[in-house]
């Protein structure tokens, strides 16, 4: 029998439809309530097709959502929406997982700078716990919010972190160079997303002022204590899901190709969901699943250390996350739901 009750509270976007994909074979969860203020009254399938015959989920109104006492809930909601939510029901009734941009930040300010929103639920910033399970394991195992990270950050903090840890290379001296596929700017038609603009194309946006910067740089320092500064860019790839992400950065003191690849192994050898290749790893490899492949090396010439790290944006890079950061804080075995072979071809 399913220990825990769980709620998702958006089912239209993309990443709702992959948390009930994942959660509806979750053998120690059951789904209460999936919620959509649009479709409220029809069957999730109406919206999510694949799902029929695997969810029987009728679509309910967030207002209805109390009389259902669950354990937990996804926030799968837009930036500026999720803390409405907090606002209006705290932390008391049930654990949150929220996967917008919210509570990424502990400070206001520098959410507000970023997203060009007012910050209506400041009082929580500081009960959130970023939710990179591989850097903060510890910390979720106690939240009672969660703070999902985003998909380019995840991509990229996996491969930094060692490398700022360990002291190898300069903090401020990192570019990130990152590729998403077009489910990274969610399930909300957009001009730019149209099938003439993106097939056979490849562009980049948001140069110098995404906001994923501070989420990089931020959740960089916290865990190694470093202060850093990134550069990133990111570009729209012909293709629905992925993320493909190439880091370059300076070393600090000496460094070889065998030193690099070593403690990469050493680092992640005992992860669940954090391979690394002994070569620049696809796309395809990671497709459908919760894993986020890494393939590390140095460049003598240049004197680089080079980073290639690809995950799939909606399952490592936001559903399977989030349901990987649920499992630890309710005590299950991390890899509980999401031991899903990559889909390739």
């Amino acid at each position: 029998m399913p220990k825990y009750k769980v709620g998702i509270v958006g089912a239209t976007g993309y990443t709702g439809s992959e948390l009930v994909r994942l959660l509806s074979q979750h053998p120690d969860v059951t789904i209460e309530f999936v919620t959509s203020e649009s479709q409220a009254g029809n069957k999730i399938q109406k919206i999510h097709p694949h799902l029929l015959d695997i969810a029987d989920i009728d679509l309910i109104s967030v207002k209805e959502i109390d009389k259902h006492k669950p354990d937990l809930v996804f926030l799968a909601l837009p930036h500026g929406v999720s803390m409405s939510f907090l606002k209006e029901h705290g932390l008391d009734k049930f654990a949150i997982i929220d996967l917008s941009g919210d509570f990424r930040f502990s400070s206001r300010g520098i959410y507000e700078e970023w997203y060009k929103k007012n910050h209506v639920a400041p009082q929580y910033m500081d009960d959130a716990v970023y939710g990179l399970p591989e850097l903060f394991r510890d910390k979720i195992r106690n939240a009672r919010l969660v703070a999902n990270p985003g998909c380019y950050p995840t991509s990229a903090i996996l491969p930094l972190a060692p490398l700022i840890k360990n002291g190898l290379i300069h903090p401020s001296s990192i570019v990130v160079d990152s590729k998403s596929g077009v489910t990274g700017a969610g399930a909300k038609p957009k001009a730019g997303l149209h099938f003439p603009n993106v097939f056979g194309n490849f562009t980049a946006y948001s140069l110098v002022n995404h906001r994923h910067t501070p989420e990089i740089e931020n959740t960089l320092q916290k865990h190694t204590g470093y202060s850093t500064e990134v550069l990133f860019t990111p570009h729209l790839l012909p293709i629905d899901r992925g993320i493909l992400t190439t880091t370059y950065s300076t070393p600090k003191k000496p460094v070889n190709k065998d030193l690099v690849e070593e403690l990469f192994h050493s680092v992640y050898e005992k992860e669940h969901f954090v391979r690394v290749f002994d070569e620049p790893p696809s796309i395809k490899n990671i497709r459908g699943s919760n894993y986020c492949d890494i393939y590390a090396t140095f460049d003598e010439r240049t004197n680089k250390i080079i980073t290639v790290s690809t995950i799939d944006n909606l399952v490592k890079g936001a559903a399977g996350q989030a349901v990987q950061n649920m499992n630890i804080m309710f005590g299950l075995i991390e890899s509980t739901g999401l031991k899903h072979i990559p889909l390739n071809p």
